[in-house]
């Protein structure tokens, strides 16, 4: 039993009320094929379940963790790192997400903080080894510290590039070393708050070149990993360079990337775009680059990034059924980029948000399982479009016309009469399993 979660969470069905039970995710269960585990690919990051305090920016933390002697030692961070991995058990996540500062602590010099980092590691492989938990992917924090202030690819300053590019270079190689699945690029603070001291252009190209380093370097010491980037539109800057899915495609085309990065993508980032995270979903997907999932959510009312736990079952049924699309996961997973509210503070509110997260995406998959195996959603859609398989449609698509012999055909056909999209109707049959 573990010492700091002693409520370890099972799958024990619908009927259970259980408040430390599963009620729908069932790791080995199979559905539309393979098994929960493998559909779902859970993971629970290290910055808010172990270092998330409960500040906020009208108020000091008030999470309780007695794990935790509040200094900012090797030794605490070695002993954060054990108490994780029993969180891990105690609710059946069997991958993890870092920030290499999360893990240890910066010290005074930058050759320091790589030794910390170091000695953390050493206890991160153990408790890999002893428990089985494997790593879903890593990243470097590039925000946090006074240094990032101008940002850190795109700073003015090329001392700071030099600096981030290190911190990088040892945070790919720990990832590596930990047998990890991919590594994040998340631009913090790779933007700008005015345009007024901004040289916009070199900035981007600045992050491009930073972000050929990290491909050239990952070669280098062969990690066979993917590579990401994490679409964010604002916040902790104005604006940011990789502000949604399609900016940032267009951004890794533009500079020769796309062939080494894909995204991941989260649901509140998307939120703050303006978006819902499906249409974020379908953009990557369609371009072949969805690769990963942040699994939050953000709240409407609230214009800043609550990171909410996932309980949402239109969100997760959403998310399931574009996975569900593209034959599930090629890389990366659903990965808890989540914290816990300021007045859930107790070490239990930790396995109770993610156990429900868990289940409503368990319950989003079935769900979209069910509406795929229905088939009347998919039916809709294509025969909406049915006039694009044959005909003209199947011709224009094939690029047999201009607009020259469209026009003929345009002035010769009469009036058109559309048939309604009846947005209704499919919104009544996905409550019919909701």
């Amino acid at each position: 039993m573990s010492k700091w979660f002693p409520n370890t969470v099972r799958f024990e069905g619908p009927s259970s009320r259980n408040p430390f039970a599963f009620k729908h995710y069932d790791a080995d269960a199979v559905v539309a094929g393979k098994a929960m585990r493998d559909h779902l690919r859970f993971a629970a990051c290290y910055w808010h379940t172990m270092r998330g305090s409960g500040a906020d920016p009208f108020g000091a933390g008030t999470m309780r963790t007695p794990w935790d002697d509040g200094s900012d030692s090797v030794e605490n961070a070695q002993q954060r790192v054990g108490v994780f991995f029993e969180f891990l058990g105690a609710c059946g996540i069997e991958k993890f997400c870092f920030h290499d500062r999360d893990l240890s602590p910066e010290c005074a010099t930058l050759a320091e903080s790589e030794a910390a980092l170091d000695r953390v590691v050493t206890t991160v492989r153990a408790e890999m080894e002893r428990t089985g938990a494997k790593l879903l992917w890593g990243t470097a924090n590039l925000f946090s510290h006074p240094r990032y202030a101008h940002g850190a690819a795109t700073s003015c300053d090329p001392r700071v590039f030099a600096h981030a590019a290190a911190q990088v270079r040892r945070a790919m190689e720990v990832t590596h070393e930990l047998g990890g699945e991919g590594y994040v690029f998340w631009g913090g603070r790779e933007g700008y708050q005015t345009l007024l001291n901004t040289d916009m252009r070199r900035e981007r190209e600045h992050l491009a070149r930073f972000l050929h380093m990290a491909v050239g370097h990952k070669r280098a010491i062969g990690f066979t990993g993917q590579l990401y980037i994490e679409p964010k539109p604002c916040e902790p800057t104005k604006h940011q360079y990789d502000s949604d899915a399609e900016s940032c495609l267009n951004f890794l085309r533009e500079f020769d990337l796309l062939g080494d990065l894909k995204l991941n993508l989260e649901a509140n980032h998307a939120t703050l775009a303006g978006h819902e995270l499906m249409h974020e979903l379908i953009v990557a997907r369609d371009a072949g680059a969805l690769g990963s999932i942040d699994a939050n959510r953000g709240d409407t009312l609230l214009g800043w990034d609550t990171d909410q736990f996932p309980t949402d079952l239109y969100l997760t049924t959403q998310v399931m059924l574009v996975l569900l699309s593209m034959g599930g996961f090629t890389t990366g997973g659903l990965n808890f980029d989540a914290k816990r509210r300021r007045e859930s503070f107790d070490a239990e509110d930790l396995i109770h948000a993610h156990a429900g997260a868990m289940d409503a995406f368990a319950r989003g998959l079935k769900i979209a399982a069910a509406i795929i195996d229905d088939g009347r959603l998919a039916d809709f859609v294509r025969t909406r479009y049915r006039g694009w398989d044959e005909g003209l449609g199947g011709a224009i698509e094939r690029g047999e016309h201009s607009f020259t012999s469209l026009d003929a055909i345009a002035k010769s056909q009469g009036a058109i009469e559309l048939e309604s999209g009846r947005q209704e109707r499919l919104e009544n049959l996905l409550n019919e399993y909701i």
